[in-house]
């Protein structure tokens, strides 16, 4: 499975640089529920089919990001933007940053819970 790139499209990141990762909006989903309920989500987009979903992650993060089926791509774009308006065009908020427990996802806690959420898919596809 590989992550489309509609959300890591055109990139313009406001405020403080962070880094994006992309993943299936099923998979993506799934971890965001995992994340809420033990560590703690931050800021996510959607794009506009909810195809992918987008994970703000620190700068810095898409220099050793490295795990299939999804895709982290670098940004270092900082300037002002209202609070309301995703920093990527085309997209929308799943979890907004007046919704978001953390600014930015921890990638190593992403990382388990997009590994969590992929075998929990895998595991209702083999029950159907």
């Amino acid at each position: 499975m590989r992550a489309s790139s509609s959300v890591a499209g055109a990139i313009r990141l406001p405020g403080e640089p962070c880094d994006l990762v992309t993943v299936p909006a099923r998979q993506g989903m799934e971890a965001v529920d995992i994340l809420r309920l033990r560590e703690g989500v931050g800021q996510v987009l959607h794009d506009g089919p909810c195809d992918t979903l987008g994970f703000l992650v620190p700068p810095g993060t898409a220099a050793a990001w490295d795990l299939p089926g999804s895709a982290c791509t670098q940004t270092f774009q900082p300037g002002p933007r209202p609070l309301a308006e995703p920093p990527v065009s085309g997209t929308g908020w799943l979890v907004p940053p007046e919704g978001a427990q953390l600014r930015t996802t921890e990638p190593a806690r992403l990382r388990a819970a997009l590994g969590e959420a992929a075998r929990t898919i895998e595991a209702v596809d083999r029950c159907r």
